[in-house]
């Protein structure tokens, strides 16, 4: 465990200069978008935001998934841990998207697929947040929340799809390492290296946030003990 820690604790270390080093990249090394000026630097905070919420969404569908399986708590810990980082970085999109929007579209918002798709898949982990705080006993709350999360996984390849499938706001994909991507190859190192620190980022916030519901849930064991002993 002692081990484990240090691992956690020197990763942490390595993610701080490595923020560092991708602000560098973001707002110094990588050059200026010809069209979009300044505003295109969004793009670095905005699409890893994305790619983090639908890491995050994909650990509830398996953890909620693998707590159906087992009725193992720990699962259940990992599902909720998952989902409020999730939630955050969702909201980041949601955020950072009509900042973009703005001068490259003319508009803050439209109820085009994509964006719509975004906001339904924001309401329904939010909405996965609120229950469990309906719910007061802990293997009923952890089931109904499980199946929220696997129902509720069914959004995120909607939302991945929905340029491809309908006509929307945002272009037609294109792969950010390839040839004709549109990116300049000092702006693929910078935007992979944020994509690789947000995905860190991710796997410490959710350690923490599990960490800190299994502590929560000892002392709510332990509370019960003490008041039958009383």
């Amino acid at each position: 465990m002692r081990e484990r820690d240090t691992v956690w604790s020197t990763l942490s270390y390595v993610l701080f200069f490595a923020m560092l080093t991708s602000l560098y990249l973001i707002f110094l090394f990588a050059p200026i978008e010809r069209t979009m000026g300044h505003v295109q630097r969004i793009f670095y905070f905005h699409v890893p935001s994305a790619w983090v919420a639908f890491l995050a969404f994909f650990m509830v569908f398996l953890a909620s998934v693998a707590y159906i399986m087992t009725r193992n708590l720990r699962y259940d810990r990992l599902a909720l841990a998952s989902a409020e980082v999730g939630v955050i970085f969702c909201t980041i999109v949601l955020v950072t998207g009509p900042i973009w929007a703005r001068p490259a579209w003319g508009i803050w918002w439209t109820w085009d697929a994509r964006l719509t798709s975004t906001l339904v898949l924001w309401l329904i982990y939010a909405s996965y947040l609120l229950l469990r705080g309906f719910v007061e006993e802990e293997r009923r709350k952890a089931l109904l929340a499980a199946v929220v999360g696997i129902v509720g996984f069914v959004d995120v390849p909607i939302v991945y799809m929905s340029i491809r499938w309908w006509r929307t706001q945002h272009p037609q994909p294109v792969f950010a390492g390839g040839e004709g991507s549109g990116l300049d190859p000092q702006m693929r190192l910078a935007f992979f290296f944020t994509l690789a620190v947000f995905t860190i980022l991710f796997a410490i916030l959710t350690r923490l946030s599990a960490g800190v519901r299994r502590a929560e849930q000892d002392l709510a064991e332990l509370d019960r003990l003490i008041a039958i002993k009383e």
